[in-house]
Order: structure tokens, then sequence, then C-alpha cells
């Protein structure tokens, strides 16, 4: 029997090498075409740099986003908006008995 802290050891050293995999598989995948929303994705640059003693000749990091950011946002915060309603209800009611 292995002692626990090798055992955790070993087991974040697969963590870290299955993460390292998912990061080359997403490398040779390249971005997306297309959101699981089914909008159209927009690659962007951020206008600053990604740390203050960057010297590069982009100005910031790739990224990229959704057609329907706005909407998704949006969306989820009328979710979260019906959630404190609900909480808000249950903890009345908790009040009450």
């Amino acid at each position: 029997m292995t002692h626990p802290h090798e055992e955790y050891s070993h087991v974040k050293e697969l963590k870290k090498y299955n993460n390292m995999l998912g990061c080359i598989a997403d490398t040779h995948y390249g971005i997306p075409t297309r959101c699981p929303c089914g909008g159209r994705i927009v690659d962007e640059v951020s206008p600053g740099k990604k740390f203050p003693g960057n010297f590069d000749t982009l100005p910031g990091r790739k990224y990229f986003t959704c057609d329907n950011f706005e909407d998704e946002v949006k969306g989820l915060l009328t979710r979260v908006d019906e959630m404190a309603a609900e909480i808000a209800e249950l903890k009345d009611q908790l009040k009450r008995v």
C-alpha cells in the first residue's frame, strides 16, 4: 500500500497530464466555427496588453466570443433574478414556520 501523499502526488500528475492532452487536442482542433448555441464565433483581440511588461507587436491577447453573447448574458441574468426571487420566497416561508 502506498502512502496517501504519494498517491495524491501521482493523481495530481495524472490530472496535469490529462489537462495537457486536452490543451493539445484543442490546439489541433482550432477555434470552433459555431458556438454550441448555434451562433457565429467572433475572433477578437483585447485592446490592452496581457501583462504590463509585454513588448509584443500585438496589443493584447486573442479570444473569441459568440454572436449571441449579449443575449446569453441577459438570459442568465433573468434566470439569476428568478432564482433570487424564489430564494427570498423560501426564506419567507421558513420564517413563517
